[in-house]
């Protein structure tokens, strides 16, 4: 549709103006604020294998490799406890976080007693819902996120995890055995795969379904430029001009009828339950501190990005300093673009607490952002307290987070683009370069 291209070339056009990396001195980000939320991010970017369509700073894995990393993650962390910051939630992403699951037990232990931790998400891949996992993590992690994509063996083998993880139907065993053991269950899936038909779509639907999952999140497939190539060698090229049809199967089978299974928790996340924590922490949380290699902090009007780089961010923590190797600024302009993107992305934004962060209203900050959304009917109550959006504008969130997304991706392209060559050759191939 046209307000979907429209919004992709403007938000496309956005991100590539202020998400430009500038070098970085700084040994430590800067000191908490007194009274600013905030939470913890962890990066642990190993991975048995490295799925061709991921654009996250992630590593093969050697023993060798990651068991000093993880010991240099609880000293980074005891640097952030430094520098004045509590934390009320944890989240741990990848690569594999629980690809050496004591380490990982370790650091979330550590995190608990440094911190008020209250609440701590993970993610992990289907081939460690194993009872030996499961019951480490049991109690350490309220929240599991669980990277399934698709649960079609067609698709598995097109992403080359079909030999690693299982066929869909040993994937949707593991995860049914897996549910219990967490207060929320999340299963991750994609959609529009260039070989995905809508009967495909549908039958994940369904085994999503079936598995029941307390939660599950459809991301649209994105592709940024360093593994356009290799997504598009393995499951095509990506085509957008499907992707409003299956977000709406997805909406209709998940969160229609009288009595819908699930709720909308984020426009591509559902929830059964209203309370439960979404998978974008950045809607909750708008600064986080993270650490560890690849790890991107936001705080005030900055994103620091840490190196991708898993030997100098171990040599930078073992010499008492941050991995900081770069970051961006955003005007005020862009901290208001980002807050109307995330909060409506949550399905609310608060117009008091706008006025109150920003000096103005939206309509005022935002005016060519607002009248777009106006008009394309984007908004279900616009009054003096909120925003909410209408079916088509949650689709437009989506668009919108879709083409940000894509937009952080070139912004891990510039930090991964100072890797040397011996760890580029890791993750491309002996003597390849980044295109």
């Amino acid at each position: 549709m046209l307000s979907e291209r429209m919004l992709s070339s403007a938000v496309r056009m956005c991100a590539s103006r202020f998400m430009k990396l500038s070098p970085c001195q700084e040994a430590r980000i800067p000191q908490a604020t007194p009274g600013q939320p905030y939470m913890l991010y962890i990066h642990i970017p190993f991975c048995e294998r490295l799925c061709p369509y991921c654009s996250f700073n992630r590593f093969p894995f050697s023993e060798e490799r990651a068991v000093p990393y993880f010991k240099n993650l609880r000293r980074e962390m005891m640097m952030v406890k430094e520098l004045g910051y509590d934390f009320d939630s944890l989240y741990i992403g990848g690569g594999t976080p629980t690809i050496m699951i004591d380490e990982l037990c370790e650091t979330i232990d550590m995190a608990k007693r440094e911190f008020s931790i209250k609440e701590v998400s993970c993610e992990t891949n289907p081939n460690h819902l194993t009872l030996p996992y499961l019951e480490k993590l049991q109690g350490r992690v309220d929240r599991m996120s669980v990277g399934v994509q698709s649960f079609d063996n067609g698709l598995l083998k097109q992403m080359d995890r079909y030999d690693k993880y299982g066929s869909g139907e040993s994937i949707l065993e593991s995860i049914k055995v897996a549910a219990p053991y967490f207060k929320s269950l999340n299963v991750d899936m994609i959609f529009n795969f260039p070989a995905q038909t809508e009967e495909i779509l549908r039958r994940d639907l369904e085994m999503v379904l079936e598995s029941g999952t307390s939660q599950t999140t459809f991301y649209p497939l994105m592709a940024s430029p360093s593994v356009e190539k290799s997504l598009a060698a393995t499951v095509g090229k990506v085509d957008y001009n499907r992707e409003q049809r299956f977000y709406e199967i997805i909406c209709e089978t998940l969160t229609g009828g009288d009595n819908p299974p699930f709720m909308h928790g984020s426009a591509w996340t559902f929830n059964k339950t209203e309370d439960a924590m979404i998978d974008e922490y950045i809607v909750d949380y708008e600064e986080y501190p993270a650490i560890g290699s690849g790890g991107m902090t936001y705080l005030g009007a900055t994103q620091y990005v840490n190196t991708f780089s898993v030997r100098e961010y171990n040599e930078a923590i073992e010499a008492g300093r941050m991995s900081i190797m770069g970051k961006a600024e955003f005007s005020k302009h862009n901290r208001m673009r980002y807050r109307f993107m995330m909060k409506l992305f949550g399905l609310r934004l608060d117009k008091k607490e706008w006025e109150r962060d920003f000096g103005c209203s939206v309509a005022a900050g935002l005016p060519v952002e607002y009248a777009f959304m106006k008009a394309a009917g984007a908004f279900a109550t616009d009054n003096a307290e909120e925003i909410t959006l209408t079916p088509k504008g949650r689709y437009l969130m989506v668009v919108m987070m879709r083409q940000f997304f894509i937009g952080v991706n070139n912004l891990r392209d510039q930090a991964r683009a100072a890797l040397p060559a011996d760890e580029r050759d890791l993750l491309f191939g002996a003597g390849c370069a980044m295109k």
